[in-house]
């Protein structure tokens, strides 16, 4: 399942992060590793973008980018 489709206060784990080049890089640097909980805090009105909590901090990741990034629902 990819982060964009993840339902508003839903925990998952990331599973793997994709993309190519610089988009990854930023991605991992912002702490999107693999391993590591996120909660879909809210969304846009409009549906972008959207606020996860990763790490004790929250992020704003555009749904484009959230794309790439494949997470397994916590229970």
């Amino acid at each position: 399942m990819q982060l964009d489709t993840l339902p508003i206060g839903q925990k998952a784990v990331i599973t793997a992060v994709g993309g190519q080049g610089a988009l990854r890089c930023r991605l991992l640097d912002m702490g999107l590793i693999p391993k590591t909980t996120v909660r879909i805090e809210r969304v846009a009105p409009l549906g972008d973008p959207m606020e996860l909590l990763v790490r004790g901090y929250s992020l704003s990741l555009r749904r484009e980018d959230a794309r790439n990034i494949e997470v397994e629902v916590m229970p």
